[in-house]
């Protein structure tokens, strides 16, 4: 599952802004942790140093230590295995891998699409590619969103009046 994208290099002393796509930043990225990488050949990486510079993540890798060296990571992808991911306590809570590819139904039945993407953008939005073309953001709340099945892989979305004319 990617958790990150290597962004621009911040400074002289090898550090890297991260474009951070996981939920808990300050548990995934500590020093120490090792972290997969797209492509392969880049990693794994093992963080040295993680930090808020204002609201952008800074990490640090080992064997990185200048702006050059970390320059040729740049827009790597970093992941971790789904098994090392922590079970969910709360059922209603989903990892954005579990919920990529279901199809998007209305409550009778009408396919909408499938899901492409989940954006966490102040508010969870699930994307949706429409079966006629284009695409939906839909807001993942149980409201809008009342039913997850990832067996029978679908997603019921129930939406107020006018978000499928947006």
């Amino acid at each position: 599952m990617v958790v990150g994208r290597i962004g621009r290099p911040h400074g002289v002393r090898g550090e890297a802004t991260i474009e951070v796509r996981t939920d808990d930043p300050d548990d995934r990225f500590v020093p120490g942790a090792v972290i997969r990488t797209v492509p392969a050949d880049r990693g794994p990486l093992t963080v040295t140093g993680a930090r808020w510079h204002r609201e952008v993540l800074l990490l640090a890798f080992e064997g990185y230590d200048s702006r050059e060296e970390i320059e040729t990571l740049r827009d790597t992808l970093l992941e971790v295995p789904l098994a090392d991911l922590p079970a969910l306590e709360d059922p209603d809570d989903y990892y954005d891998h579990q919920l990529i590819g279901l199809a998007a139904r209305l409550p009778d039945g009408t396919h909408l699409g499938e899901v492409t993407a989940v954006r966490h953008e102040g508010a969870d939005l699930l994307v949706v590619a429409r079966a006629d073309g284009g695409e939906l953001l839909v807001p993942f709340v149980s409201a809008i969103v009342p039913t997850v099945d990832l067996a029978g892989g679908v997603v019921v979305v129930d939406p107020p009046e006018g978000l499928l004319d947006l």
